[in-house]
């Protein structure tokens, strides 16, 4: 697929961990060549969310999402919700992520990530900002914290509540029960590379099942890069590729997967 007049946004891209450190501007090049407008750090823990904020403070087309990968919450306290606090507060700061629960590296207790998740969510109603949610082999979990977060009355009363989005289910991974849950806390699903592997029969099955107008795409590069690329660094421009697999799921031009996806993040991140 041709750049020509595409704008895509990747809506999770790690661009700013080691991987990319020698030859970053190349990669940003490549991807303004292949459409990409728009990239969304998300954060990892509160070191990474300040050195996110350096490159994006420099490159017009970046923006961050600032919180503790439940893989790093082990040390997650007040004093690291006020560091977070803080951070949200910078003008290129767009959303509270990723944050959620991860069952498969067994690196933190589900009841220390628990409390971190909890936490970021009251901050992200506190502060007004949408929020990115990790979810690995933990989704009944997820579900139950974010369906008590939705209902309680600090969230139906904060500025997030009337947002156009709440939050993002990011790789999207579940099935069309835990699907319609998210459409229910007014949540979009990220659609990732692994959509494009000619073996992800279930996802490609599982897609066209989805609410198309709750769809964002993304890279999570480095990680989970798409085909034909599979088993290399992953990187923002592969976004394109997503598109255009999305768009024959769901027959649908990737021009047009690519502008509803965009205005989509646009509204969603308030950019």
């Amino acid at each position: 697929m041709t750049a020509g007049s595409l704008f895509l946004v990747d809506s999770h891209c790690h661009l700013d961990l080691a991987h990319y450190d020698e030859d970053r501007a190349a990669v940003m090049e490549r991807a303004r060549a292949a459409g990409v407008g728009l990239i969304v750090i998300p954060g990892i823990d509160v070191a990474q969310c300040r050195g996110a904020l350096v490159l994006a403070e420099q490159t017009p087309e970046l923006f961050v999402a600032v919180g503790v990968h439940p893989n790093s919450s082990g040390g997650f306290g007040p004093a690291t919700l006020d560091e977070l606090r803080a951070l949200a507060a910078h003008p290129k700061v767009v959303a509270i992520g990723e944050i959620g629960l991860d069952y498969y590296w067994d690196r933190v207790t589900p009841a220390q990530q628990a409390v971190a998740f909890r936490a970021q969510l009251e901050l992200a109603a506190e502060v007004g900002l949408p929020v990115i949610i990790h979810n690995r082999d933990a989704s009944d979990d997820v579900a139950v914290i974010l369906e008590e977060w939705t209902g309680n009355a600090d969230f139906r009363n904060s500025r997030l509540a009337a947002r156009p989005y709440a939050g993002v289910l990011h790789a999207f991974g579940g099935d069309v029960a835990l699907a319609e849950r998210a459409y229910g806390w007014n949540f979009l699903l990220g659609i990732a590379g692994p959509v494009t592997f000619t073996n992800a029969r279930q996802m490609h099955a599982l897609l066209p099942m989805l609410r198309q107008e709750r769809l964002l795409i993304e890279t999570d590069a480095p990680y989970l890069t798409p085909h034909p690329y599979r088993g290399k660094r992953n990187e923002p421009g592969y976004v394109a590729l997503v598109a255009e697999k999305v768009a024959g799921l769901l027959g649908e031009t990737p021009a047009e997967i690519a502008r509803q996806t965009s205005v989509r993040s646009i509204a969603f991140f308030g950019l």
